[in-house]
């Protein structure tokens, strides 16, 4: 017995007093709402309206059983309306991967993006480079997360990508540091400053790859996790790094030039599993990308190639 329905029907004719009335407000027909009702009373065993008059009229079990269904049916709603948060991904955890190196306004964008968005989400936060990400996005450890390309895509979904256009870290004193932008072949010889091949093992050797076709084999490839490290290194006078403006903000001794043809570009976006998705998944995917989209400021001096050969999509998957 679909108790739920039939009480819906209970309540309607109970306020209106009229089955008539009742079943127009329903959109059915008078004899099966008279059959839904007789079936309610013979299910609790008790007589919910008087029909001895031509006035229908609730009995007291009638009266007494109305305000409970009321409540009943209320609960229900507020019932259906929380499951519909859940599948909408407003509600719940989601457990959510972002690179160490993230900055802390980034994360902070992010956060407030997500709170406006999805005000009862509860969004539990993992520092994790690309390579840790992608192992407990596979274990179904994690929901979804940021991402350094290229990574293989099996059984994964992305989000829309934001391309960072990179360039070269080098100390102000390094005679470098002059140009208005620098040719990867000018670095031959020195060292290579960038993140361990197990962060983002991908992007690692596609940096290596453009790095040779475009003239540049380091003397050695140095690992830094921390950007002070490689900061350190970098400032040793014999090793080069190449990033975003952004890092090189962070050090005044330190200056981005661009690359000569621009030829690399990190491109981030959000990952999660293709199956069973978090319903929040997608959402943070979306917000990742305008946060990234906005975080990332025009370089700081000005360069001498027009705008759009610095910003255009520079990701080449051929190296």
């Amino acid at each position: 017995m679909d108790l739920l329905r039939h009480l819906r029907h209970f309540v309607v004719v109970a306020r209106e007093l009229h089955f008539g009335r009742a079943a127009e407000q329903l959109g059915m027909a008078q004899p099966p709402l008279s059959q839904s009702i007789q079936r309610l009373e013979r299910e609790l065993a008790v007589e919910l309206f008087d029909r001895s008059r031509r006035q229908v009229r609730l009995t007291t079990a009638g009266e007494l059983l109305l305000g409970e269904a009321e409540e009943l049916l209320a609960a229900e709603g507020r019932l259906r309306n929380l499951m519909h948060q859940v599948r909408a991904g407003a509600l719940g955890v989601l457990r959510a991967g972002v690179p160490p190196e993230t900055p802390a306004v980034t994360l902070r964008a992010l956060l407030d993006r997500l709170a406006d968005r999805a005000p009862g989400l509860d969004v539990e936060l993992h520092e994790l480079t690309t390579g840790e990400q992608l192992r407990v996005l596979a274990e179904r450890r994690l929901d979804v997360g940021l991402v350094h390309h290229p990574v293989p895509d099996d059984g994964l979904r992305f989000g829309a990508a934001v391309d960072v256009p990179l360039g070269v870290l080098l100390p102000r004193t390094s005679p470098l540091a002059r140009e208005r932008e620098v040719d990867l072949a000018a670095l031959a010889g020195l060292d290579l400053v960038t993140a361990p091949r197990a962060t983002a093992p991908g992007w690692h050797d596609h940096l290596l790859a453009v790095c040779r076709r475009h003239g540049f084999r380091p003397g050695r490839v140095r690992p830094a996790r921390n950007p002070e490290f490689l900061f350190g290194l970098v400032l040793a006078g014999n090793g080069v790094a190449v990033e975003s403006a952004a890092t090189a903000r962070r050090e005044p001794r330190i200056a981005w030039r661009p690359i000569a043809g621009a030829p690399l570009a990190k491109r981030t976006s959000a990952a999660w599993p293709e199956r069973a998705a978090h319903p929040a998944a997608a959402m943070f995917a979306q917000l990742a990308a305008e946060v990234l989209a906005d975080a990332e400021p025009a370089p700081a001096e000005p360069v001498p190639a027009p705008a759009q050969r610095l910003w255009r999509v520079l990701f080449d998957t051929t190296g």
